[in-house]
């Protein structure tokens, strides 16, 4: 059995004595040190033994690396011989050998022992520059550049840094000329390099590696332009203007290059430079070189042919770039003009009839970021929208993709309408988006306020116009369709608020406004709290205006209290929205409950479990899958014993119950692609039975928990991409181009997560990326060799999931009453029977669409019952209703079952919505509870 032969396994000892102390280590023997070094339970007696056994056979092995790497484990794991591990390896003559490699292996151990303990860090700063350049002009192609990336770890003087990057950009290796660029990228943010000649060397060195033969220096060549130009930007100050622009110019030149990357990395340079002339940002909008650019004192110094060079390379650069072929440099090139537009109102105003156009691009990333652009703008009061605009724009705000509705909403809350009939065909457009999209009620009517507070005139002549209509009626009731007269009110009530004088509302208005306070305060919950609303209405409604009354514009808790949010502003652009939308958490419901409580001891006891998931990764790549899943049924015993008073985490107990049965189908799934000798005779499951199950249980964990932080959802999202290149790695695959556009859905939702920068994207993620670039989603793709497939699953490493509390699980309870073998319900055939369902919804919204589905076992026969939010009382976190539903289709015979459940709709990333279907559930569907079993006997 394999499970004799696992690394960890209690049985499998070693007997230190018996190694002989003037033979070096066999590698069965280094195999069974490295099984005690990470062992958690080897004792320390036996851990110094095996320092000493390995420090010895430093000295004795001809190939020391698999020597240097086990101490180095051994450092990591017993910090307390770190110190010991780190001078044995000093004091070695290793670093003096002539095996470049093995003194590689040497200074990295180093460098990682002392970055782990910063008491070691003067000793690595001591080593002597000469042997680091020495090795750097080793023969071997493989360590140049791995030393070149790691030179700052080794604390080498800047200025011998600064030479040595230099002439290995005349590598003959382009990894090495690339590494060289990085490592003048690293060495400009280090501030230490002062010197002018080595700052201009620096830079036009990195200019003329613009033109070299390989895709990946030409990218790292981009950056070192631009970091170095920073620098001399600075440095000259005098001569800021005239830099800035040939900085400019210079990574312009690049936005046409051949291969994709480059172009991504040139648009995403030109969007970090923050200083450009206005007349070399509009040439970027014209392909036709203006006469403005010919004249340009900055480029005065160059000749004709020059000049002509540099303003053809300027020419039209942003509309290449957002008519590019890929979505990746569209998005780019949205992405720069975002940053851009801030310098420049009359080039905010060119760049918008430009994003007008990219608001109908094929790929939806790219149509977000054109919203993120003009809402940037309109940040900073450069969205000058014009009756051309309104068309195209207001079209979006019916469109049916829930993100391009929002994003589109929310540019509109800082937007400033020229005119009335330009404001009165928004708030037109804003009432039919209310009809046909009531689950965006929320987000409509806080847009509704924005918009009011910009254009409190306007508001008030819309509101003279249909003031009659609002007045109730005989029976005391409003005219109108209670949704459209909440949106209404909102829009009146905010005038007051406006900045704009002499913006009076009939006081009655407010008053009705009273009567829909609920619903208005639950749109607004990020504005103002439920008190201060009505405090505020209470006071409108007792004044005609004007209103000289006091508002509170910091302290929102406080009754009577307004809080106006500013634009919340992240690394210079602001934050639009999220790649999925979650449940809104209600305004002043306390932090706590909601905040990100690690000390939480429940929280605390799952990551610690969740720790001993993460560690059987080793022994599922290995192929001791058996050791894995006990390790996994031990968990699950260990969290059996922390339920009792957990109720508060429950989410998070429920959350961590469900990842370990994925990891279990994980190391089920994974085992069928390790090489024949660790195939398992038995017991693994059925390889499509198991992935498909694997598929439908991460679905379920991303959909159903409310509260997941980014690097949770990433790491879902990374779970999800290894289940698709799973499936894409059999040979003998079908649907392969629906696993394809999973895959590359779900990969758009990460980098949608990871866009900010404060999260980095792991390797296999990276490998991901790489290949859907070169195979696309096209019918191409399913032709590809699942080689290509596996060898980016070789990069994926499980890493911890650590959780940071506050989850909520979305879930429903469902009790069939009185009903058992026994007590069956009784039926005629052919004719409906009622089902009593006692049903309880815990952190179920409102606006989620439930079914009750029903299927008559052995007939195969399933049906759906629509469930009302009317039907269910109570708040969010808990509702109840009992509800009978009907099932029609009863068979001929004498007795049946029925199975039914509870489930809610959900949009998959990669739902082809062009099929739904037109009745019953229209997306996919996931089940809130168990399915109960219902017992139906004949009326005899």
């Amino acid at each position: 059995m394999e499970e004799d032969h696992a690394p960890g396994a209690c049985n499998h000892s070693l007997n230190l004595p018996s190694i002989s102390p003037s033979e070096p280590l066999s590698t069965e023997t280094l195999a069974s040190l490295r099984s005690l070094i990470i062992n958690p339970s080897t004792p320390s007696p036996a851990i110094s033994s095996i320092l000493e056994t390995l420090t010895r056979s430093l000295q004795l092995s001809r190939d020391p690396l698999r020597t240097l790497k086990l101490l180095s484990d051994l450092a990591a794991r017993h910090p307390h011989l770190s110190a010991l591990v780190f001078h044995s390896v000093r004091s070695d003559s290793l670093l003096s050998t002539e095996s470049t490699r093995v003194a590689a292996e040497s200074l990295d151990v180093l460098a990682s022992i002392a970055e782990r303990n910063r008491e070691l860090a003067p000793a690595v700063d001591e080593i002597d520059d000469r042997l680091f350049a020495s090795l750097c002009f080793s023969p071997s192609p493989a360590i140049r550049p791995w030393l070149l990336r790691n030179a700052e770890r080794f604390g080498v003087q800047p200025y011998l840094l600064s030479s040595l990057f230099l002439g290995f950009t005349k590598d003959p290796y382009p990894n090495v000329r690339k590494a060289a660029l990085d490592g003048l990228v690293g060495l400009s943010k280090s501030g230490v390099i002062d010197d002018g000649d080595v700052i201009r060397g620096c830079y036009f060195r990195a200019g003329e590696l613009l033109n070299d033969m390989e895709d990946g220096v030409r990218s790292a060549a981009i950056r070192a332009v631009f970091a170095w130009g920073l620098i001399l930007m600075v440095c000259d100050s005098e001569a800021k203007a005239y830099w800035s622009d040939e900085v400019f110019v210079k990574i312009c030149s690049m936005v046409r290059d051949m291969s994709m990357e480059v172009r991504i990395e040139a648009f995403y340079a030109l969007g970090k430079i923050g200083m450009v002339s206005e007349d070399i940002l509009l040439q970027t909008l014209s392909k036709k070189v203006l006469v403005a650019t010919k004249e340009k004192k900055s480029l005065a110094q160059c000749s004709d042919e020059q000049l002509e060079v540099s303003g053809s390379s300027v020419a039209g650069a942003f509309m290449h770039g957002l008519e590019d072929e890929f979505h990746e440099v569209r998005k780019a090139a949205c992405h720069s003009l975002g940053t851009l537009t801030i310098l420049s109102s009359k080039f905010a105003g060119e760049a918008l009839n430009l994003l007008m156009d990219v608001l109908n691009d094929d790929s939806i990333l790219v149509r977000l970021q054109a919203f993120e652009t003009m809402h940037q703008m309109a940040t900073f009061g450069h969205l000058k929208v014009q009756e051309k605009h309104m068309h195209m724009f207001l079209g979006t705000l019916v469109d049916r993709n829930t993100l391009t509705r929002s994003a589109a909403r929310k540019v509109l809350k800082l937007a400033k309408l020229p005119d009335l009939k330009l404001f009165r065909s928004t708030i037109d457009t804003l009432l039919d988006n209310l009809e046909m999209c009531p689950q965006d009620e929320a987000d409509i009517l806080n847009v509704l306020f924005h918009i009011g507070q910009n254009h409190g005139k306007f508001v008030v002549r819309i509101i003279e116009e249909v003031s009659q209509q609002m007045e109730p009626v005989s029976n005391g009731k409003l005219g109108f369709d209670n949704v459209r007269v909440a949106a209404l009110l909102v829009l009146a009530i905010s005038a007051p608020l406006s900045q704009e004088r002499d913006c009076s509302i009939p006081p009655s208005i407010f008053s009705y406004a009273v009567t829909y306070l609920g619903r208005i305060s639950h749109a607004l919950s990020d504005i103002i709290h439920q008190d201060g609303l009505l405090n505020y209405l209470s006071q409108c409604s007792r004044s005609s205006g004007p209103y000289d009354m006091e508002f509170d514009f910091s302290a929102r808790e406080l009754p009577g209290s307004i809080a106006m949010p500013l634009p919340q502003k992240r690394r210079g652009t602001s934050e639009i929205l999220s790649p999925i939308v979650k449940e809104p958490r209600e305004a002043g419901t306390s932090l706590v409950e909601y905040g990100l409580d690690v000390q939480d001891e429940v929280t605390k006891s799952m990551n610690v479990v969740l720790e001993k998931v993460k560690d059987i990764w080793p022994f599922v790549q290995a192929g001791f899958t058996t050791e894995g899943l006990r390790t996994l049924r031990s968990c699950r015993e260990e969290l059996a014993t922390l339920t009792s008073g957990s109720i508060a985490s429950g989410g998070t107990f429920a959350f961590t119950m469900q990842y370990i049965k994925i990891m279990k189908l994980l190391a089920k799934a994974w085992v069928n692609f390790l090489p024949p000798r660790h195939l398992p005779s038995s017991g693994m499951g059925d390889l499509d039975f198991v992935l498909g199950k694997l598929d439908a249980r991460l679905s379920e964990l991303k959909s159903m928990f409310i509260g997941l932080s980014k690097v949770e959802e990433l790491h879902i999202l990374e779970l999800i991409l290894v289940t698709c290149m799973l499936k894409l790695s059999k040979v003998e695959i079908c649907c392969r181009l629906g696993t394809l556009r999973k895959l590359s859905c779900t990969m758009a939702h990460a980098e949608s997560l990871l866009e900010d920068g404060t999260v980095e994207p792991s390797r296999f993620m990276i490998e991901v990326r790489k290949l859907l670039s070169e195979i696309g989603t096209s019918l191409k793709g399913s032709s590809c060799n699942p080689i290509l497939f596996r060898r980016v699953l070789e990069s994926f490493f499980l890493k911890q999931l650590v959780l940071c509390g506050g989850l909520k699980h979305i879930k429903a309870d469902l009790d069939i009453p009185d009903n058992d073998y026994e007590h069956p319900l009784h039926f005629v055939a052919g004719l409906p029977v009622g089902i009593p369902c006692h049903i309880t919804l815990h952190n179920v919204s409102v606006e989620s669409r439930l079914w009750l589905k029903m299927t008559a076992n052995g007939i195969d026969d399933t049906q759906f019952v629509y469930l009302d939010s009317n039907l269910f009382g109570g708040c969010d976190d808990h509702r109840m209703a009992m509800f009978t539903a009907p099932f029609y289709k009863t068979p001929k015979a004498f007795s049946f079952t029925v199975s039914v459940c509870i489930c809610m709709e959900y949009l998959s990333e990669d739902e082809d919505v062009s099929f739904l279907k037109r009745c019953g559930p229209r997306h996919e569907l996931t089940s809130l509870c168990r399915e109960n079993e219902v017992f139906l006997s004949k009326v005899k």
